[in-house]
């Protein structure tokens, strides 16, 4: 028989930036007390991605910072809707 847990996790933002979730994640395994099977991860926010990524270098994570800031700069004109605000800016 297939077991299936469902969890919400709420993580806390300030703005624009990537945020390490891997220790809430490993809890949540953890909790369930499996030892094999499947995790799903799933963003509800338009606006938000979910990138998995190795952690062995830190620098990963401001490499990756760095590159998507020069991608998609703040203030680019390119992007012109604004009508949510800062919700709006390219993330």
């Amino acid at each position: 028989m297939l077991n299936q847990v469902i969890h919400e996790l709420a993580v806390p933002t300030r703005g624009r930036g990537f945020y390490e979730l891997t220790r809430e994640v490993e809890a949540l395994v953890r909790k369930t007390g499996w030892n094999a099977g499947l995790v799903t991860l799933h963003v509800q926010h338009t606006s938000a991605s979910l990138l998995i990524q190795e952690n062995a270098d830190r620098e990963v994570r401001r490499d990756l910072e760095r590159f998507f800031a020069r991608l998609v700069p703040d203030g680019d004109a390119l992007f012109r809707h604004d009508y949510e605000g800062d919700d709006d800016m390219p993330a």
